[in-house]
């Protein structure tokens, strides 16, 4: 018996429809996983299965408690992280809601008191605060941290375990999670994986990650970007790629085929009646109408026209009996080049003895040569100095001791973790504008090559969505011409094809690459001559890491 099941529902935002006459049916203990292009609408059905949003038609039904974690956070002003924990995990509207009961039933009402007590004690509202203290504990998120700081006050490491948090300590019969691996480390992916796998509930989660789709997954419902509907492939991640390879393949054959008998009943019936044509006029001539002889030809000359054209007649009827074969789409694909800006200087970045820190963080001294061409791939836990290391290296941390050297010749193109480059209220057309030298005819095209359409580059920057702003980060890249490139976390937010597409551009870029990725897959398929884990340049051990990242 399915917990959750949706039935013919659809969704339209305007003209646009986002979903179409969607079935879904979620069992006990499945894990599926929801994927499709960016921009597709996987955000939106997660909402429509949470009761967020209301389909126009159709309906949609549980038996158990949902609970939706989205990909992006808010931090409300004044909210410590045990507020902000409660709040994400549902604790603090079922809180809200005893409460209420409760005063209600002590004025002689509390109809919903033994829902609202039922709800409350489900949800795992009970011993919320004993269980977020040992899972703080256990991510390196000290309990003392819980009461005294904001969660906008956490570095972007912190803020990732936050995340991982609040997916530990969430639960409900069935968890919809929107990006749960994005900025999380190889011990946070173990972490997530293995709750996954042993959650006692039903997931639908949408990811990018391929290697975690494959660990966890139990089922693949794919969102077609043409129809809106949804075909749903047994067997997991791997199965998926497979039959959706083989049921690719089958389709090209079948029309194909089609096509080629189309063409030749097409061709026959044209041919056919082209010679009952000629038969005719030949039938008809001047000369055939003068004497014996010749009507005897005309006559002969009209019964095989006519025979040609009841053979046109019968190729024709062939051709509507045809079963049409609809011809395969190709779904939009990220087109991405990386132009270089020739070669530069021998040596791309210098540390000498260098020293930098910012918040826990200190690493140094550091001493490191990074040449013109070389492909360097930084590792380390979430919060150990990565982005720091970038930043030290970039020269936009200052230094505490040491020198650093940028070579005169490198043209550095960067997508930064955070994306900061698109931050801000400018609208995106504006700011790819000024950092290219483009005219905004050019950019909007270019943008659109990159799926940031029409109705996207006029907003603010910040509005945009995450998938939005990573690949107008990449359309930057490719106006700009860079001969090094400096990708942290470049896959967070890209759907598979522009993984895969982001993969290609980078075998073949022959400029200086720094890398910084947890993304198992796409660091297996990069190439790298050097890597360097920054836990290896630390000045001092972080004070309480706990056993995550440890």
């Amino acid at each position: 018996m399915s917990v959750l099941t949706a039935r013919n529902i659809s969704l339209s935002f305007g003209p646009r429809t986002v979903i179409a006459e969607v079935d879904l049916d979620v069992s006990p203990g499945e894990r599926v996983g929801l994927i499709a292009p960016n921009g597709v609408g996987k955000s939106t059905l997660l909402r429509l299965l949470a009761g967020e949003l209301v389909p126009e038609t159709g309906t949609i039904s549980s038996t158990a408690t949902v609970a939706h974690l989205t990909q992006e956070t808010l931090h409300l002003a004044g909210e410590s992280l045990r507020d902000h924990l409660a709040r994400r995990t549902g604790v603090g509207a079922a809180e809200a809601r005893l409460q209420r009961a409760a005063e209600a039933l002590a004025e002689g009402g509390g109809e919903d008191y033994p829902d609202a007590l039922d709800h409350w004690t489900a949800i795992g509202a009970g011993d919320f605060d004993e269980r977020a203290e040992a899972v703080c504990d256990r991510l390196g998120l000290p309990a003392d941290l819980l009461d005294g700081r904001a969660p906008d006050q956490l570095s972007g490491g912190q803020q990732a375990r936050l995340r991982l948090a609040a997916v530990l300590l969430t639960r409900a019969g069935v968890l919809l999670l929107d990006e749960p691996t994005n900025d999380l480390d190889v011990a946070g992916l173990d972490l997530l994986e293995s709750h996954v796998r042993g959650y006692p509930g039903a997931i639908v989660l949408v990811s990018h990650d391929r290697e975690f789709l494959a660990r966890t997954t139990t089922a693949i419902a794919e969102l077609d970007e043409f129809t809106h509907g949804i075909t749903v492939f047994g067997g997991g991640w791997d199965a998926y790629v497979e039959e959706k390879a083989n049921a690719d393949r089958r389709a090209h054959e079948e029309y194909e085929t089609y096509a080629a008998k189309r063409d030749s009943l097409a061709q026959r019936s044209r041919q056919t009646k082209e010679w009952s044509r000629k038969g005719v006029r030949k039938a008809t001539n001047a000369k055939a109408l003068n004497d014996e002889p010749g009507r005897n030809v005309r006559a002969g000359r009209k019964r095989a026209a006519e025979s040609l054209g009841a053979k046109a007649s019968v190729v024709d009827r062939q051709l509507a009996r045809l079963g049409e074969v609809d011809e395969p789409r190709e779904a939009w694909e990220l087109r991405l080049t990386l132009p270089s800006a020739g070669r530069g200087s021998s040596v791309a970045f210098t540390l000498r003895q260098a020293v930098v820190s910012r918040g826990d963080v200190s690493l140094g001294p550091v001493d490191l040569t990074i040449g013109a061409g070389e492909r360097w791939r930084i590792t380390g836990a979430n919060g150990t100095g990565k982005s720091t290391l970038l930043g030290a290296l970039l020269g936009r941390i200052p230094l505490e001791s040491g020198e650093r050297s940028i070579g005169p010749g490198v043209v550095v193109g960067e997508v930064d973790q955070l994306r900061a480059e698109f931050s801000s209220a400018e609208p995106v057309v504006r700011i790819v504008a000024a950092a290219t030298g483009l005219e905004e005819v050019a950019v909007r095209t270019l943008l659109a090559k990159f799926r940031v359409g029409a109705d996207a580059v006029l907003r603010p920057a910040r509005e945009l969505s995450p998938g939005e702003r990573t690949r107008a980060g990449l359309a930057l890249l490719q106006a700009r011409g860079t001969n090094c490139l400096v990708l942290d976390e470049p896959t967070n937010h890209l759907d598979l094809p522009a993984i895969d597409q982001l993969e290609q551009a980078l075998e073949t870029y022959e400029g200086t690459l720094l890398l910084v990725t947890h993304d198992r897959r796409l660091a297996s398929a990069v190439r790298v001559d050097h890597e360097i884990n920054v836990r290896d340049l630390l000045t001092f051990p972080r004070a309480k890491g706990g056993r995550y990242g440890a």
